[in-house]
């Protein structure tokens, strides 16, 4: 699990061992540097938890009724890929 993890966060961004409680993403700003706040890193870390839990009692369910798990996982992906950054910021000309 923790190589898959390391495939799957590694491509974006770097990962480093995970302390108890601690995510393994090492979390950038837009600068490229690292995020420091303490409180901005575990927000993230619980929002990740809560969405990994929530597609996982998801992907169980589509197992139990049935589905294919490669389309779920395509499904998956394609959310993922459509949310909307409602602060991107807009260039001006």
């Amino acid at each position: 699990m923790q190589t898959a993890r390391r495939r799957l966060y590694g491509r974006v961004m770097k990962t480093k061992p995970a302390s108890k409680g601690q995510s393994p993403v090492v979390w950038r700003g837009r600068d490229g540097k690292p995020v420091a706040c303490v409180e901005k890193l575990k927000v993230l870390s619980e929002n990740l938890e809560e969405i990994r839990q929530q597609a996982q009692d998801a992907l169980e369910d589509a197992m139990l009724m049935g589905c294919d798990e490669a389309q779920f996982r395509e499904v998956l992906r394609d959310l993922v890929a459509r949310l909307d950054n409602p602060y991107r910021r807009v260039r001006r000309n």
